[in-house]
């Protein structure tokens, strides 16, 4: 499977947009990444699933996932636009199947609707959200899964779950062409999971650019493939990578004062993401070779400064 490489746009959640005080020109900044992104190499955008900020939740902005999905499917021509990833939590399964079918035929079929579990617990009892024990959420996330393949490839499917239920429910168009949206599916559950990408995924996100922990979790997910006869080549194992590109014997405090802001920088920069475009290219290599196929960057800054989209995209071109 050829290679293929994604792009986060500043959404706010990581603390990505405070520089910028009016919100108006937050969501511009957010837009100008995405059209960036459209007008280079690069095969997606995406969004995080979030309404609080990170590492702690804090009276900045945050942009929900959804709308700014659809927005960014209509302020582009050609880019891809997923979700890293949708939170089942926030939305009954039935209504994501049918805002994902919408949002498809709005991009053209360029959307990639990524679907997990949720873990924000802060999150989600702020907004009224039952938050449960590992083992009923799960349960209820593999539900869900089910109930959207389901609704995207059957007429009035019904299902009677314990957690979700559906009851013979219309949803055309069930994407652009009438064709499901692709599925991404975030985490690397073995036995969760894992098996549901195997089952309904087109996609999983898994790893976090670690190559350890990639190559443990395509072998279980191959194993699944194998048990239900699901083709493994056909899946996308996507993972994400934090990178920061500066020039050799550069600063990193000076290099990297424009995205600080409030951001996390200790815990980003910890796991030396602020590096040289051949260092970031080593650990991109390092990923492909533990087994993922495509690599989603998460670079702090590209609201500031659009350089920082082209630096990055000069590595990814390296792979294509």
């Amino acid at each position: 499977m050829t290679t293929r490489f994604g792009l986060f746009v500043p959404q706010g959640w990581k603390m990505d947009l405070a520089q910028i005080a009016d919100p108006v020109e937050q969501w511009e900044a957010m837009t100008a990444v995405a059209k960036r992104a459209d007008e280079q190499s690069w095969d997606s955008i995406w969004l995080f699933d979030h309404f609080h900020t990170v590492p702690e939740p804090s009276d900045n902005t945050t942009f929900e996932c959804w709308t700014a999905t659809a927005a960014l499917a209509r302020d582009t021509q050609r880019v891809n636009i997923g979700q890293m990833v949708g939170c089942n939590g926030y939305r009954n399964p039935a209504l994501y199947a049918k805002i994902a079918s919408t949002v498809d035929v709005a991009s053209h079929g360029r959307l990639y609707a990524g679907i997990g579990a949720g873990w924000y617990e802060h999150e989600w009892k702020a907004y009224g959200y039952e938050w449960t024990d590992v083992k009923p959420r799960m349960a209820a996330f593999r539900e869900a899964t089910e109930i959207i393949h389901r609704m995207w490839t059957e007429d009035r499917p019904v299902v009677q779950g314990k957690y979700h239920s559906i009851d013979g429910p219309i949803n055309l168009p069930k994407g652009a062409g009438n064709k499901k949206p692709s599925l991404w599916i975030g985490g690397g559950g073995p036995q969760v999971t894992l098996k549901l990408v195997a089952q309904y995924g087109d996609a999983a996100n898994i790893g976090g650019g670690n190559p350890e922990v990639i190559r443990e979790k395509v072998a279980v997910l191959k194993d699944h493939c194998d048990k239900l006869g699901r083709d493994y080549d056909s899946i996308i194992k996507s993972t994400g990578i934090n990178a920061f590109p500066i020039d050799k014997g550069d600063d990193p405090k000076l290099a990297t004062d424009r995205a600080r802001g409030p951001l996390d920088w200790d815990r980003f920069s910890n796991d030396n993401n602020i590096e040289t475009e051949d260092e970031l290219a080593l650990r991109v290599e390092a990923a492909l070779e533990a087994g993922a196929d495509y690599v989603i960057f998460y670079v702090p800054g590209v609201a500031y400064d659009l350089n920082l989209v082209d630096r990055v995209e000069q590595v990814a071109k390296r792979f294509s």
